[in-house]
């Protein structure tokens, strides 16, 4: 198999998890060092859990943290 963007992007999840045949995996590599824009879009999903981490473990200041309670609560009624 001769790995190009299409292909790798259908890849990426079984790739990254490391669930790919050997050939298929070394295809992809090969094709993701080749290429710049299907390097930054792995890398894109390498990192998307750290930050999803540093999002959920911030904390809104308790006065924003009202005023959106308060707008929800106007929009749910």
């Amino acid at each position: 198999m001769t790995a190009n963007c299409e292909s790798g992007v259908s890849l990426l999840m079984e790739y990254l998890e490391g669930a790919l045949a050997p050939d298929v995996s070394a295809s992809l590599e090969e094709h993701v060092a080749r290429c710049e824009r299907c390097a930054a879009f792995v890398e894109s999903y390498r990192r998307a859990p750290a930050i999803l981490r540093a999002a959920t473990d911030a904390q809104l200041p308790p006065d924003l943290a009202q005023a959106l309670q308060k707008w929800l609560r106007a929009r749910l009624s």
